[in-house]
């Protein structure tokens, strides 16, 4: 998995100057993305993303799309693997409410359903593992879907510029104190508990999955101004829980103020917290180099407990039961 991770900018670099062709669709007033887990990520990513425009957005991780969809939605499905319960679900109601719609997967059954009814369909190949696979499919979809998406080429490429920087401060040839990955991953004990503002919420959640995934390690996640009136009160007993501050290098004015309260007060009880805060840029490029930063992590976190990060055993454990029903 490593040698993968050192060459995420690689790849995302190939997928965005791949030879896939662009595809656009007419009158769209709402777009749906649907994925799970890994997948879901991808989905998470473009509602962030899109957050900064007009456009109307939805995520869909489940089995039901909203109610209010028509055939000015475009569905977009995403399932590495392409045979994702719940996003095949989604895929034939999107096509029996007539839904615009388009697929990516590796093939699979996502695939052959798409085939069978002629809808839009990319084959994105599969690398290691659906969540090992993020950077492809990010940068892939980017690609063919640009006509749609209201992002400038330039955010694209100072995203891809800023994954090369991290790159060499993280990568697996650089074990020493100044790779900000590995550091975090050696602070890390108990449990984590992740706090995010709403921008960054993507980032947060998908380094929770990923060390649940890689470090097979309990976490949690809290929006940090919703947490000022509720999760913070917990602080108020001893436990093994950690908070890590996940900052935006320009969080909303009110955001910031929360933060340097919140730091204030886990110095007032003595409780040690870990401070990351994004690059500057747009928000793709704050997201990804998050996310690149946060999987790494997680993989250090799994080496330096002498966890194997690959297998995913009880994942494995319910699809089958799932399959049997």
């Amino acid at each position: 998995m490593y040698e993968i991770y050192d060459k995420w900018h690689e790849i995302a670099n190939d997928a965005y100057s791949s030879s896939f062709d662009k595809i656009n669709f007419d009158t769209i007033d709402h777009i749906i993305f649907a994925g799970m887990g890994g997948s879901g990520t991808v989905s998470d990513v473009f509602s962030s993303i899109l957050s900064k425009t007009n456009v109307h957005v939805s995520v869909v991780k489940g089995y039901l799309l909203p109610r209010t969809v028509d055939p000015n939605t475009l569905v977009i499905t995403t399932s590495v693997s392409g045979d994702t319960e719940e996003t095949l679900t989604v895929l034939k109601e999107a096509r029996e409410n007539n839904c615009k719609i388009i697929g990516f997967s590796s093939g699979g059954k996502m695939q052959e359903y798409c085939n069978k009814y002629n809808l839009e369909f990319r084959k994105i190949n599969e690398i290691h593992s659906p969540r090992v696979s993020l950077m492809r499919f990010i940068y892939t979809i980017l690609k063919i879907l640009e006509p749609i998406l209201p992002i400038q080429k330039m955010d694209i490429q100072d995203s891809i510029n800023q994954l090369k920087i991290l790159q060499t401060q993280i990568q697996s040839s650089n074990l020493n104190e100044t790779n900000p990955a590995l550091k975090l991953a050696k602070w890390i004990s108990g449990i984590p508990l992740i706090y995010y503002p709403s921008g960054l919420k993507t980032a947060a959640v998908r380094f929770k999955n990923s060390l649940q995934e890689n470090a097979k390690q309990h976490t949690m996640v809290e929006n940090v101004i919703e947490a000022c009136h509720n999760g913070i009160v917990s602080w108020e007993r001893k436990s093994i829980v950690k908070p890590i501050l996940i900052q935006g290098h320009d969080d909303y004015f009110k955001t910031k103020e929360r933060w340097e309260i919140l730091k204030e007060y886990f110095k007032t009880k003595e409780i040690d917290y870990y401070q990351i805060k994004s690059v500057e840029g747009g928000i793709l490029s704050k997201m990804m180099t998050l996310i690149y930063l946060l999987d790494y992590s997680s993989q250090y976190l799994a080496l330096l407990n002498n966890i194997d990060p690959s297998p995913v055993d009880s994942i494995d454990f319910i699809k089958k039961k799932l399959n049997q029903a």
